[in-house]
């Protein structure tokens, strides 16, 4: 008996055209398969470690940082109330509940929006870690600004507070 082998030549798929791009940004849920929390995690991780970096490198520049570990402190620190690892095991990405990725995307979207003072939150988290050195204070406008300071920043709970949570 003879085998005889026969070699078959694929063609790539074509390039996707138009906004999606980024396999990230297709919503791939449908109403009868809700998101996992490794979907939500997934989301979280994108978010603070290429987009919003990506953005306050370039349009969101005003924004009190640029590295990603810093966007995860400041959203983790204001998601848990305090300092992140005192209510999560390391590493928090994989230690997350579903509700507190939700609550992370969440937070980040409206980061992105600009529906939050972002120097606010980073101001408190700097606060929860007992930070000495200089930090960012607010101004009556909203702006931020470095000096020595010590207290909390109020209200940066209520400025993220959500009925859905």
């Amino acid at each position: 008996m003879r085998l005889v082998l026969q070699t078959a030549t694929f063609q790539p798929l074509p390039r996707p055209r138009g906004r999606y791009l980024c396999p990230m940004e297709l919503d791939l849920t449908t109403p009868a398969q809700p998101p996992r929390t490794a979907d939500m995690v997934s989301r979280y991780m994108t978010l603070t470690k290429d987009v919003m970096p990506r953005l306050a490198r370039t349009t969101h520049s005003d924004w009190p940082v640029r590295n990603d570990h810093c966007f995860q402190r400041i959203v983790l620190d204001t998601i848990c109330g305090g300092v992140w690892y005192d209510h999560l095991h390391r590493p928090a990405y994989k230690n997350l509940t579903f509700q507190q990725a939700e609550r992370a995307v969440w937070l980040c979207d409206k980061i992105i929006a600009g529906d939050v003072n972002f120097a606010a939150l980073n101001a408190q988290s700097l606060v929860w870690r007992g930070k000495a050195g200089p930090a960012k204070l607010l101004g009556q406008d909203g702006a931020a600004r470095s000096r020595s300071w010590s207290g909390t920043v109020q209200g940066t709970r209520s400025t993220i507070s959500d009925p859905g949570f």
